[in-house]
C-alpha cells in the first residue's frame, strides 16, 4: 500500500497540506511522512531566502510504500519516494531552486536523512519558469 502525503507553499510561506485535512486527522504513519515532506519544504523556503529568490508555488508530494495492504501497527516503509514541484519565475531563479532542493534533499534536511536508513529514498524533480524568456 502507498501511503501519500503533498503539501502547498501557501501565501504566508508555510506549508499546508494539500488535501484540505487537518494534521489531526492524519494518522501516525501519515505524520511521518507530512514532517518529512514539511523539513524538506522549510530548508528549501531557508536556502532560497538565503539568495532572495521567491517561488511561484512549490509542491512537495511525499510518498511510502508500506509492507502490507492496509495500515496496521506491524506495517512498516519498504520505500520512500519524494517529489519536488516548483515553478519560479527567471531562469536565473530555476538554478538558484534546483540547487536549494539538492542540497536540501542530499545534505540539509534531518529527516530525510533518517528516512535513507530506514528505506531506499528516490526523488523526482520538476522545476518550471513562468515568466517569458526574452532573447
Amino acid at each position: 500500500m502507498v501511503v501519500k502525503i503533498t503539501l502547498r507553499l501557501n501565501d504566508k510561506r508555510q506549508f499546508e497540506l494539500a488535501d484540505g485535512r487537518r494534521l489531526d486527522e492524519l494518522n501516525p504513519k501519515e505524520m511521518l511522512l507530512y514532517a518529512t515532506a514539511d523539513c524538506a519544504g522549510r530548508t528549501i523556503v531557508g536556502l532560497l531566502k538565503e539568495h532572495i529568490v521567491t517561488v511561484s508555488s512549490m509542491e512537495i508530494t511525499f510518498e511510502g510504500t508500506l509492507s502490507t495492504p492496509t495500515v496496521v501497527a506491524e506495517s512498516r516503509y519498504t520505500h520512500f519516494n519524494i517529489i519536488y514541484k516548483v515553478e519560479c519565475h527567471t531562469l536565473k531563479d530555476q538554478i538558484v531552486v534546483s540547487r536549494a532542493i539538492n542540497l536540501a534533499h542530499d545534505k540539509y534536511c534531518g529527516l530525510l536523512q533518517m528516512m535513507r536508513r530506514i528505506a531506499p529514498l528516490s526523488h523526482q524533480t520538476s522545476i518550471v519558469t513562468t515568466d517569458e524568456v526574452t532573447a
